[in-house]
């Protein structure tokens, strides 16, 4: 059974009240890249004390500004979250060597798992699963593990279309949480409509997935950014929903807002609390410090609980 093809109507935005959008951003997750820390002089302007911050490791970027970043986020009082992305690692000696320098100068305990953005590994891992298959992790007492979700589907797991792989990967990776000792979520890709994604929530419940899902939402940016960036990333829904938009000469100038997917979001939250979505994941295309600020302007201010979600 294939779960791209359910479709849900979002909840009516206008509906959420305040208190709704500030519990759903209530420990929300944001990404940077070393690169793009550089330019905050202090996330203590930025973000509620305790903030989970994925460390986006893209090919090519050096081992040593990974954990520097790392290591200056724990300094500030966040939670980083390094990527670990299986085909950029040769080996298990340099994925035990990355684990430990970011516990031994960070003191790192949270990793996302995911299979990396080349086509062709480097050596013998290919995908989130061979990471997680060496022990590495479990032994050096990783407290939170995440995984790549795909609300989309992913032509890289599945390249005829559909999620038949997808969705096998998914039951592997929930076997694995029932025997982890690690807390485990699905952080996904980002969207821009609420329906879809909540119907592929709601699909996956039925088929007996009971990981969390941290859902990746696009914060501020200009509308063309978005879209290259959609385009890059195969999100296509995602993408038709950004070209539409762009058609209407009215907004093609104005900054993209998730205003409706969250208001949407928030609302369907209130109502089904038991929901696998659990957190917001912030991609900050139009920057972080924009996003930032989105979030403390919509009710995101109020810090981030003493143990994150």
């Amino acid at each position: 059974m294939s779960l791209l093809n359910f479709r849900k109507p979002a909840p009516t935005a206008s509906a959420a009240s305040g208190a709704d959008m500030e519990a759903l951003l209530r420990g929300y997750s944001i990404e940077v890249m070393p690169r793009t820390a550089e330019k905050v002089d202090n996330f203590r302007h930025l973000l509620p004390a305790g903030t989970r911050v994925y460390i986006a490791h893209i090919d090519g970027t050096d081992i040593n500004d990974m954990v520097a970043t790392a290591a200056r986020l724990r300094a500030e009082g966040y939670e980083p979250m390094p990527h670990f992305p299986a085909r950029s690692i040769p080996d298990a000696n340099t994925l035990a060597d990355w684990i430990a320098r970011y516990q031994g100068e960070a003191d790192v305990t949270q990793g996302l798992i995911l299979a990396g953005g080349i086509s062709k590994a480097r050596g013998s891992f290919e995908s989130s699963m061979d990471l997680l298959e060496t022990g590495l992790f479990d032994k050096a007492g990783f407290t939170r593990l995440h995984v790549a979700g795909h609300p989309e589907g992913n032509r890289d797991i599945d390249p005829k279309g559909g999620d038949a792989m997808v969705m096998d990967a998914l039951r592997w990776k929930q076997s694995f949480d029932d025997r982890t000792d690690a807390k485990m979520a699905m952080a996904t890709q980002f969207a821009f409509e609420a329906g879809p994604v909540i119907a592929w929530a709601e699909a996956l419940k039925a088929e007996g997935i009971t990981l969390p899902i941290h859902l990746g939402i696009a914060g501020p940016g200009k509308l063309q950014t978005l879209i290259k960036f959609a385009i890059a990333c195969g999100v296509g829904n995602s993408l038709q929903v950004l070209q539409k938009r762009a058609k209407d000469v009215t907004k093609l100038l104005l900054p993209f807002e998730p205003d409706e997917i969250m208001a949407a979001l928030a609302t369907y939250k209130a109502a089904t609390p038991d929901s696998l979505i659990e957190s917001i994941h912030f991609f900050p295309l139009g920057g972080i410090k924009t996003n930032a600020n989105w979030a403390i302007t919509h009710g995101g201010a109020s810090g981030a609980p003493a143990t994150p979600v």
